[in-house]
């Protein structure tokens, strides 16, 4: 005991503090300062997940019921979203579409349908082209009938439409399926019409099928609304 006084007194003689020989780091946090910021940090990325998945469910609500509704009415044009065409016979979907059309049509809605769609490389004929003449068979006439018959994207299409269509023309009818209606109302609202939906009653999108193209455009729906369907367009074409 006498030695470690003696030791004492001897390190205090030379200007040493022994109070206390552990190193302090004047930036370390106490151990409890950090746990808490950790879970202030997990907390926020839980309630942004859970933001971001109400938000994608909400979306596909949309998509799922704007494809179950038929907002069928007065307007200055049909617009039929184009499909796949076969050496100038459209395929099922497009039919689909098409026969949903005509009989809109009858109604006497428009008195202009305006059909949509290029074509592929090496085809002989576009989506338009295949769609108005199987319009014509159906008795409509064919100075009714306005081709688009350059986009390849819904965006590119109902943007190319608005230029054949002109100012005059204000409001349109879009028949598509029932998954693709919400999205190509939006789409044709922001390239400035004043849109409605009369989604093809007999698409042959159907099932399991029809489940995961509602979840792809509730995606779509989703990013679109926040970034624009044409930048969407630009980043998914």
């Amino acid at each position: 005991m006498a030695d470690r006084q003696l030791d004492v007194s001897s390190a205090a003689e030379h200007g040493v503090d022994v109070r206390d020989p552990t190193p302090v780091n004047p930036t370390s946090r106490p151990p409890r300062a950090i746990g808490r910021t950790g879970r202030m940090v997990v907390r926020g990325l839980i309630v942004l997940f859970a933001l971001l998945a109400l938000y994608f469910l909400v979306s596909l609500w949309q998509v799922w019921s704007t494809g179950r509704s038929d907002q069928t009415r007065g307007v200055d044009a049909i617009v039929v979203m184009g499909a796949a065409q076969y050496d100038g016979t459209p395929s099922p979907q497009l039919q689909a579409r098409l026969d949903h059309a005509a009989e809109v049509w009858l109604d006497d809605v428009a008195g202009t349908i305006v059909v949509t769609g290029g074509n592929q490389p090496g085809d002989r004929f576009t989506e338009a082209s295949a769609s108005a003449a199987y319009l014509i068979d159906k008795g409509v006439p064919a100075d009714a009938i306005v081709q688009e018959d350059d986009g390849s994207t819904t965006y590119e299409s109902m943007e190319n439409v608005a230029d054949l269509l002109g100012t005059e023309v204000e409001s349109v009818l879009i028949v598509t399926d029932p998954y693709h209606a919400l999205r190509s109302r939006l789409i044709a609202e922001e390239v400035g019409f004043s849109a409605y939906v009369s989604p093809a009653d007999e698409s042959v999108v159907t099932g399991g099928a029809e489940v995961r193209r509602d979840l792809a455009e509730a995606a779509g729906v989703a990013v679109g609304r926040v970034i624009g369907f044409d930048r969407l367009s630009a980043l998914t074409d």
